[in-house]
């Protein structure tokens, strides 16, 4: 048996985390034992479906590196198979006509509620005869389920669960003006697909009974489940926006890797004994649905910033600087001259233990493109005395003299010149810090002059020290 698994959102708005953490576990338990990873879009509620909506799912998988095999499935162009199979079964006898009008239907639950019953179909027109029906009344075709007996699901993650047939109605097929429900268009859609393993929510736990009903019914043989807790907010509320129930394109503007987002999605109800940081190569090699927990697990943005701070440290300087340009130039409100691009490419060794995204990575580079003079910031403007001034504008004299320029011969030079000046290298270091960077707080400095380079360093501090 080839493993054959599909990811099936509905394009009523973004692929939001949950719907991502899907799709990772479907792609890892496919690539794992060599199967297949299909995408089908359930597009079948015509009124809430955009092609924007699509368009960001699609960006989001491809954004994640989660590809697809073979072609997309969109649901709705399959309405005419999924209406042959629910006339097919009403042929059969395993579905029948309703004819109960949507106020009789109304009249039904109310009357059920008032009596404290289960809000569920009573099965009046199940074994009547359609030549009873009403005169001009399109019906339904219902699902003729098990009225006695169990229906059981051994889910990979939850284990063995069993509801009472009699807690189950007879659900819609195809509705009066001949479209199919989802319900029964998910089933077909899996059987047809050849799926083997349907892995996806807790909250479709209540669905997969009266789906596992449908599929013995068509007579196929039900795929295995497997409902996966649902995320919750670090402090196990559910979910919400404060909490980070946002869309994959959000993360991306927020400045997170797609390897770190892969990789905290995973440790999101997954676990590989006390493994935190798990490579995707990695991942793949070890998922399977035993590592699955059955509680929810718990969206934590501290923990997703200290995964991608990793990533980050671990990424090449070329690829990180080539993805935090668009931040810096969207902070700069320009583009950034191939110059200063070198010159953050030459500084990302420095930068990158600094920053958790690439916004702060931004922020903490942009000293470097920054134009001159450069504005200060309060902290640094406060270390800019007129003494200090004055003190820069003798540094300024004593390293223009500084021949190769490196870190070692600048270093020399500046302490050097602190010692001459009966000065703790603290307080020429501070000043000069302020000078060329705008802040208080860098990467080393003799670092940040190298990859300046020496006109503009020099540059810089006569700016400060007037002349």
């Amino acid at each position: 048996m080839t493993v054959t698994v599909r990811f099936a959102p509905s394009p009523t708005g973004f692929l939001h985390i949950g719907g991502a953490r899907t799709a990772l576990f479907n792609w890892l338990f496919a690539r794992h034992h060599g199967g297949r990873f299909l995408l089908r879009i359930e597009d079948t509620d015509r009124q809430r479906s955009t092609q924007a909506a699509i368009d960001a799912i699609i960006d989001g998988l491809k954004w994640l590196g989660l590809d697809w095999d073979g072609d997309i499935v969109f649901q709705f162009v399959r309405s005419a198979r999924h209406a042959e199979v629910a006339r097919r079964l009403l042929a059969e006898g395993k579905a029948y006509c309703c004819y109960a009008s949507p106020e009789e239907l109304e009249q039904m639950r109310a009357e059920q509620k008032a009596r404290g019953l289960p809000l569920r179909y009573d099965g009046r027109w199940r074994d009547r005869d359609p030549r009873e029906a009403p005169p001009n009344v399109k019906p339904v075709i219902r699902l003729k389920a098990p009225r006695t007996g169990e229906t059981v699901v051994e889910d990979r993650v939850q284990g063995r669960i069993t509801v009472a047939n009699e807690q189950l109605d007879d659900m819609v097929l195809l509705r009066a003006d001949g479209t199919p429900t989802y319900m029964h268009s998910v089933v077909v859609d899996d059987i047809d697909m050849g799926i083997t393993h349907v892995i996806r929510g807790s909250d479709h736990m209540t669905n997969t009974f009266r789906q596992v009903q449908l599929y013995r019914a068509i007579g196929a043989e039900p795929p295995q489940f497997a409902h996966i807790p649902l995320i919750h907010g670090a402090d196990g509320a559910k979910l919400s926006k404060r909490h980070g129930a946002l869309g994959v394109e959000a993360y991306r503007d927020m400045g997170y890797l797609p390897e770190a987002m892969r990789n905290y999605l995973l440790r999101l109800g997954w676990a590989h004994g006390d493994d935190e940081i798990i490579p995707t190569d990695q991942a793949v090699e070890w998922f399977d649905l035993g590592g699955v927990g059955q509680s929810p697990a718990r969206f934590d943005f501290a923990k997703l910033d200290s995964v991608n701070a990793h990533y980050m440290r671990e990424a090449p300087d070329a690829r990180l600087a080539a993805l935090m340009r668009p931040f810096l130039e969207k902070k700069r409100g320009k583009p950034i001259d191939p110059h200063g691009f070198a010159r953050v490419l030459r500084g990302m060794p420095g930068l990158k233990p600094r920053a958790q995204t690439l916004v702060q990575l931004a922020d903490i580079a942009a000293f470097y493109v920054a134009d001159r003079p450069l504005p200060m910031d309060d902290k640094a403007q406060k270390l800019l005395t007129p003494e200090a001034k004055a003190m820069l504008g003798r540094l300024r004299s004593r390293l223009a003299g500084v021949t190769p320029w490196h870190e070692v011969a600048i270093e020399e030079a500046v302490r050097g010149f602190a010692e001459a000046e009966k000065l703790g290298l603290g307080k020429v270091a501070q000043p000069l810090r302020a000078a060329l960077t705008g802040t208080t707080a860098s990467p080393g400095i003799f670092e940040v002059m190298a990859v300046l380079g020496s006109e503009e360093s020099l540059g810089r501090i006569a700016d400060q020290a007037g002349g």
